[in-house]
């Protein structure tokens, strides 16, 4: 099974608490539990009692997660799971989480990890309801991921979701309803300051200040106040289960809604789901089952994490001495309101607009009008079927039938508008809807040998699959020019001529893949473990000579306890010293690169001087293109000490080579666009470290988990002969980030600053070793430029690493306590040895607004050696080239849920004919502790992590809710 995922992480790192408190007779009765239940994980394809894992596999289970508040599945595995690095998007409704497991595997390429849902390969697990996840395992190294070849190397994550149970039918409720709002604002300045910044400005370039008195202005518009609100978010959540010895069932219903705290009409995401599990046992040897989901999607978005508009961008830029509403026209410029299609508030005053700050900034409030309505949607339905038939006492035969129905589209209505001079609709309105639809299936055979020898036991399963994807098709419509001027009535059952419409229509291009696996696991007495795979992937996107590819792998374990010169004692209780080494795969790139298609826009004349249409090639062919490769060896050592505390330690090395990636093609070749190769190699070492503790007092009890990741992400080479390449760009600064042989992906590479002239005399000293001056242009108050490279001048050569984008540590920390029947849960995660890069301000708008650290600028010497002088010309590049003084620390740790709950007695729940009533309060994001600026440290954006261009914040949430079972 596959997914497509694509992204990219490079250093990673975890601490995580858990601490449960739940009522237990005596410390006897919870040791005699412990004993006779032994833990059991999914391992791919099958499970494994967890002191006999040989691989690196975390376990996250349905009590831990059953109290989280996620909007999105996936983000559950935040803190939780170490080597599994998890990055907001945004804090936007119904936004998606970037993760990535161990690191960075590769550029260009696909970096999410497969995603595998009761066996079905998905896109993510965004459409799944939380509260149908019985349990998540990632399969973090080399060994365990092995199974799963061509696609694994960016790791593998199961999700099994809840069956029935045998037994009375128990119907359950979990729900609650919050409110939030933004849980941090940005310090901008207001009306008065900002004139006089502005003011300062032309001073200082020689030219005749703007405001005369800007006391005046008072503190003027805070744009921040007008986008930011409270925003509603609900859940709710409906199961029943219930079976008996030939059949079990498991069936939910779930509703999500919640609000965005930025413009609330214009930010939203809502969530249906529904699914049904059930299992039935036709006979002693045939069982049959069988799962299926539908979710249905609704959300619209502003621009999460861009400085080119949208409320955000726009509200961090805009001027403080604009009003938001004009109500009085005898106060404006009234030629800037004279255009017919200027946006009205309800009373019919104009809203405003900037005379200072124009291009894509905004007024939100009339930006949110042109928006209106717009909306995307999906509907996705998953399910298989599967049969498991057992003979020969030993043998399994598995045989399931996958599929995955996909409709997705978006429908946006574009009035006319003026919003300011550089940024309006004036000629036609436009009503566009777009539909798409894609079905992708799978079959999968297992056979399964399992018996026990004497004291040798063994477990050999051998399989085939055959999996095909992307078969689906989409279309778009777009009427221009029709009779109204809002999207409540706008409609394409208005008649619109054929110059007033476009149609396109595209198919989608399918690829598939088979497979052949296997795995033997073998332990004698418990004692000496093995576990071996092999998997053998072919797939069609791959090039001709290349569609095969094998992935073999090995781990060894040894329960050091088991053995007879172990000595008994109560320090160290249980020892397992385990090790792997696997081959792993990559195919996440598109259809059809390995081959060269002719393509139009070649067109020439003939003789008669008539155009003619004619063709090229698009890029060169290269038949032996192929997977990347990567390489992984975990060593580690599982350790319970003192009886009550657990350690867990895993080291790993993790190398990928032949990266695929594109290759820019000479012009002469004579085709119009790059190649696809494998091209680079990169490098990911790391150490893992989980620390546990329980322990159980009468009423009490408390469990302790802690865990620590640490990723060094080192880039190997690139295309040969190629010293770095370009990565993000960030308006006139042109590129921001790099990736460099020998650093880490995606670094900042900008110029030190070596702090400001005081003086005309520190200028005209500061000379190379020629003795010329090396900023002969500058003045005091401007920044000193560092000539890394000593060649005598500044230029772009001097840029060098300024620091890494994606964080090196993540950590977190969980505690839960329970006295009788009350329980409290605290949850906190953070990042740190990482940088984020701070471009709130755009810098091509020279009146856009400053915030106020800007008021600590050079104003005078020995006024600051850190911030420069102000400057609207900005002839020595202060504020528009990248530099030191741009990046600032994102080390964050962030009190993430707090949950207070109170479970009635069980004689008051049963009177309403409950078994369980529980009531709890909870608080999300409650308080991040930062140095960070910005609104918030936890930044992703695709492969560019650590950009802020006006990040949508997270929002602080309380919320209260129920979780009643009858």
């Amino acid at each position: 099974m596959n997914v497509r995922i694509s992204r990219s992480l490079g250093m990673v790192a975890v601490l995580y608490f858990t601490a449960n408190f739940n009522a237990q007779n005596t410390q006897n009765d919870t040791l005699q539990k412990e004993q006779k239940i032994e833990e059991v994980v999914m391992i791919g394809y099958g499970t494994q009692k967890k002191s006999n894992v040989t691989g690196a596999i975390s376990s996250i289970k349905a009590s831990d997660i059953e109290a989280i508040p996620a909007g999105k599945p996936e983000q559950v595995l935040q803190g939780r799971a170490a080597g599994v690095n998890v990055i907001s998007n945004s804090g936007q409704p119904g936004a998606s989480a970037t993760v990535r497991v161990r690191g960075i595997t590769s550029y260009n390429s696909n970096n999410d990890p497969l995603w595998v849902v009761d066996g079905i390969v998905v896109d993510g697990i965004g459409w799944l309801n939380q509260s149908d996840i019985e349990s998540i395992e990632v399969l973090k190294d080399g060994a365990s991921s092995a199974i799963y070849g061509v696609s694994a190397a960016r790791g593998v994550i199961l999700v099994t979701t809840k069956k029935g149970k045998k037994g009375r039918l128990n119907l359950s409720y979990n729900g609650f309803f919050g409110v939030s709002n933004a849980s941090r604002k940005l310090d901008l300045l207001n009306a008065t300051q900002y004139a006089t910044v502005i003011n300062e400005g032309f001073a200082n370039d020689g030219s005749p200040v703007r405001f005369q008195n800007p006391a005046s202005f008072g503190a003027g518009t805070d744009w921040q106040d007008i986008i930011f609100s409270s925003a509603e978010r609900q859940n709710h959540e409906v199961s029943v289960q219930g079976g008996n010895e030939k059949s079990t069932f498991y069936g939910s219903f779930g509703y999500y809604d919640q609000s965005g705290i930025v413009m609330r009409d214009i930010s939203y995401y809502k969530r249906l789901t529904a699914r049904i599990n059930s299992t039935h046992k036709v006979t002693d040897w045939l069982t049959l089952g069988q799962t299926f989901a539908y979710t249905n999607q609704k959300n619209q978005g502003i621009n999460a994490n861009g400085e080119f508009g949208g409320p955000l961008s726009s509200a961090v830029n805009l001027d403080p001495i604009t009003q938001a509403v004009v109500t009085d026209m005898s106060t404006v410029n009234s030629a800037l309101y004279s255009n017919p299609n200027i946006v009205r508030d309800p009373n019919g005053n104009p809203y405003g607009i900037s005379p200072y700050v124009n291009q894509e900034m905004s007024n939100p409030l009339a930006f949110k009008y042109t928006q209106l309505g717009n909306r995307n949607w999906s509907d996705d339905f998953i399910g298989n079927v599967y049969a498991d038939i057992k003979f020969l006492d030993n043998f399994t035969f598995k045989s399931s039938l996958n599929g995955k129905k996909a409709y997705w589209g978006s429908q946006n209505f574009t009035p006319l508008f003026y919003l300011n001079p550089n940024y309006s609709n004036l000629a036609n309105n436009s009503l566009n809807r777009t539909t798409q639809t894609k079905f992708e299936w799978s079959m999968e055979n297992t056979l399964t040998f399992q018996k026990k020898f004497g004291d040798h036991n063994v477990n050999v399963m051998a399989g085939t699959g055959y999996y095909d994807y992307n078969i689906g098709y989409g279309q778009s419509v777009t009427y221009t020019n029709l009779p109204v001027n809002n999207y409540y009535d706008a409609s394409f059952n208005f008649y619109a001529p054929t110059e007033n419409r476009t149609v396109d229509a595209w198919d989608n291009v399918e690829w598939n893949k088979a497979s052949y696996f296997g795995r033997a696991i073998y332990d004698y007495k418990n004692k000496y473990l093995f576990t071996g795979t092999l998997r053998y992937d072919g797939s069609s996107v791959f090039g001709a000579n290349k569609h095969w590819g094998l992935f073999p792998s090995f781990s060894l374990g040894w329960n050091l306890d088991k053995e007879n010169f172990w000595p008994k004692n109560d320090i160290v209780n249980t020892v397992k010293l385990r090790g792997g080494y696997g081959t792993l795969g990559n195919d996440g790139i598109g259809t059809f690169n390995f081959a060269s298609f002719y393509v139009a826009g070649a067109n020439y004349t003939n003789g008669n001087g008539t155009v003619m249409p004619g063709y090229l090639p698009n890029g060169l062919a290269n038949p032996d293109l192929k997977w990347e490769t990567t390489t992984q060896t975990n060593i580690a050592v599982d350790m319970k000490l003192l009886r009550d505390f657990t350690l867990t330690v895993d080291l790993y090395n993790k190398k990928t080579k032949d990266i695929l990636r594109n290759v820019q093609i000479p012009g002469y070749v004579g085709v119009t666009g790059n190649a696809i190769a494998n091209a680079g190699d990169m490098e990911n070492k790391g150490i893992e470290v989980e620390l546990g503790y329980k322990k159980s007092w009468n009423d009490f009890t408390l469990s302790f988990n802690g865990n620590v990741a640490y990723n060094q992400n080192k880039v190997l080479s690139l295309i040969r002969g190629q010293e770095y390449e370009d990565r993000a760009s960030f308006q006139s600064m042109g590129p921001i980030q790099r990736i460099v042989p020998g650093e880490s992906y995606n670094s900042f590479y900008g110029f030190q600053t070596l702090g400001v002239f005081q003086n005309q005399a520190q200028i005209n000293s500061y000379v190379n070793a020629n003795g010329q001056m090396y900023q002969s242009n500058a003045k005091p108050g401007d920044f000193i430029w560092a000539d890394a490279n000593g060649d005598g001048v500044i230029s772009d050569l001097d840029k060098v690493n300024l620091g890494n984008s994606i964080p090196k540590f993540n950590f977190g920390a969980t505690l839960n306590l329970s006295y009788k029947n009350w329980d409290l849960m605290v949850f906190g995660q953070g990042a740190a040895g990482h940088k984020v890069f701070q471009g709130l301000r755009r810098l091509d708008i020279l009146d856009a607004n400053y915030q106020t650290r800007i008021l600590d600028r050079w104003t005078g010497e020995g006024s600051t050696n850190e911030n420069p002088r102000l400057t609207r010309n900005d002839p020595n590049k202060n504020y528009s080239r990248l530099s030191d003084w741009y990046l600032q620390k994102g080390d964050y740790f962030r009190i993430k849920l707090v949950t207070l709950g109170y479970t009635l007695p069980q004689n008051i729940a049963e009177n309403i004919g409950a078994s369980k009533l529980r009531f709890f309060i909870t608080g999300e994001n409650i308080f991040t502790f930062t140095k960070y600026t910005g609104y918030d440290p936890e930044i992703a954006a695709g492969d560019a992590f650590g950009i802020d261009r006006a990040f949508y914040p997270q929002a602080r949430t309380f919320m209260f809710g129920a979780n009643i079972t009858f």
